[in-house]
């Protein structure tokens, strides 16, 4: 309708399937929107990242070698190598990526899922993780970059070839540059006014999960906007009562 704006929305209603099976920790229920054009409309194939804070936004370079990245973060936080804990997927792709990590000496968290959960994570100041590093979903890479751009951190990224006919899809997508071009926070998440959600499914390093009490739950979410003049961060408490017209309490 005319009346109304055009918006892009990139959705991951349960981000840690595995995780929220197992109950294990980081699985989140996520969504951004910007105007349209705003989000870049990612293949469903893999992408290679590394995702800082804001103090090392403009340190990193996902083609150079994993211990010049590392020597970047750690000057970039005035800090040792051996005091980073650099965020990885525990995959088999990524043995010599662990491997570097180890050798430079930083801390390695493995994660079994939730690359976009750990993402934000490292954008995040005070959270004790200072980095991603590896291979993930591309859709995930453009939900991640949505929320770094609020928080003010960076991302940099190329897309993966893993399977059979991924070449074919990037092409029909109309992404030129193939497997070589890098993709910065601007070109994932390119809006002007951009808006992320995420609510804590099992307790993790971003939020707590959904917490069950007689006749209730609890939710904890973050929200956080993006434009030419502000950006915001607000972590969220809802309470849920099940009673007769459903009490809902916010607690910003």
């Amino acid at each position: 309708h005319a009346a109304f704006p055009h918006v892009d929305i990139a959705v991951d209603p349960l981000e840690g399937t595995n995780l929220c099976a197992t109950g294990s920790p980081n699985a989140i229920a996520v969504i951004a929107a910007a105007e349209h054009g705003g989000l870049l409309h990612a293949p469903d194939i893999y992408m290679d990242k590394i995702v800082v804070g804001p103090s090392n936004k403009d340190n990193v370079d996902i083609n150079a070698p994993v211990e010049d990245n590392l020597k970047a973060i750690a000057k970039g936080l005035n800090r040792d190598v051996e005091d980073l804990v650099i965020v990885v997927l525990d995959r088999e792709r990524h043995r010599e990526l662990i491997d570097k990590i180890r050798k430079a000496g930083a801390r390695i968290k493995l994660i079994s899922d939730g690359d976009l959960s750990a993402g934000i994570a490292a954008a995040l100041e005070g959270t004790g993780i200072h980095a991603l590093m590896g291979v993930g979903g591309a859709p995930e890479g453009v939900l991640a970059a949505a929320a770094v751009k609020c928080i003010n951190g960076g991302i940099q990224t190329k897309l993966f070839p893993f399977k059979t006919g991924d070449a074919d899809r990037v092409k029909k997508m109309g992404l030129s540059g193939g497997f070589k071009k890098v993709y910065h926070t601007e070109d994932l998440a390119p809006g002007k006014n951009i808006v992320f959600t995420a609510s804590g499914v099992t307790p993790g390093d971003l939020l707590k999960g959904v917490r069950f009490f007689g006749g209730g739950y609890r939710v904890n979410s973050i929200v956080m906007t993006c434009t030419p003049t502000l950006k915001t961060v607000k972590f969220i408490e809802n309470v849920t009562v099940d009673a007769p017209g459903k009490i809902s309490i916010s607690l910003n």
